[in-house]
């Protein structure tokens, strides 16, 4: 993906942007671009090399991403400071990050130990996805969530550790940058049980009476 393709999903996906020139100056912009050159020589096993760019860019753009990622297209970190990208980790297509994201690993494995992201996924601000599992295409991760496991496509999950509150099979995520509006799965299962408390009630208000 070009340079001037990145600018464009930058302008694309962040309503703040009032000119290009603004773009220019977009740590986003720098972090991405810089993975793009560090990630060939890390391939090509010029790992002092490609890890020299990775901490420089790290120092000026407060994103941290190995240059062992594998990251598609129209990638945007949304301000970025703090954004952690493991080694291993893998991400698809028109994804949205915002600050303070970890897509770490759980501890010394070797082999594939970072998440897969899916296709147009947007983890809010402060998510941490972690382990060799896959986050499904065009699902929503919501602010400060904990991701242990596999998220299944089309589903938005929150909570520590994150839960599955929504499914829908027709989910638009990046046109929806919305990270805070999302269930909240303690207050959703506190509804049940007090349905459950009122259907009991009931009930036993009924075997009362018939008595």
């Amino acid at each position: 993906m070009g340079f001037r393709n990145q600018i464009k999903t930058i302008k694309a996906k962040d309503p703040a942007v009032k000119s290009i020139f603004e773009i220019l100056i977009y740590p986003s912009l720098w972090a991405v671009a810089s993975h793009r050159i560090a990630h060939p020589l890390y391939k090509c096993r010029l790992r002092f090399l490609s890890r020299l760019i990775s901490q420089l860019n790290r120092f000026f753009t407060g994103i941290e991403i190995h240059p062992g990622a594998t990251i598609g297209h129209g990638l945007f970190i949304d301000h970025g400071m703090g954004v952690v990208i493991g080694e291993t980790c893998e991400i698809g297509d028109n994804v949205l990050i915002y600050q303070g994201v970890t897509l770490g690993g759980t501890g010394k494995d070797t082999g594939k130990r970072h998440p897969t992201i899916g296709n147009n996924v947007m983890i809010g601000s402060g998510g941490k996805v972690l382990g060799p599992f896959k986050v499904g295409d065009n699902s929503r991760i919501g602010a400060g969530s904990v991701v242990l496991r596999e998220v299944p496509p089309d589903c938005t999950v929150v909570g520590v550790p994150a839960q599955i509150v929504k499914r829908s099979d027709s989910v638009k995520i990046i046109s929806d940058l919305d990270q805070t509006h999302l269930p909240d799965p303690v207050q959703m299962e506190i509804c049940n049980l007090r349905n459950r408390i009122e259907s009991l009630e009931k009930q036993l208000n009924k075997e009362d009476v018939n008595e």
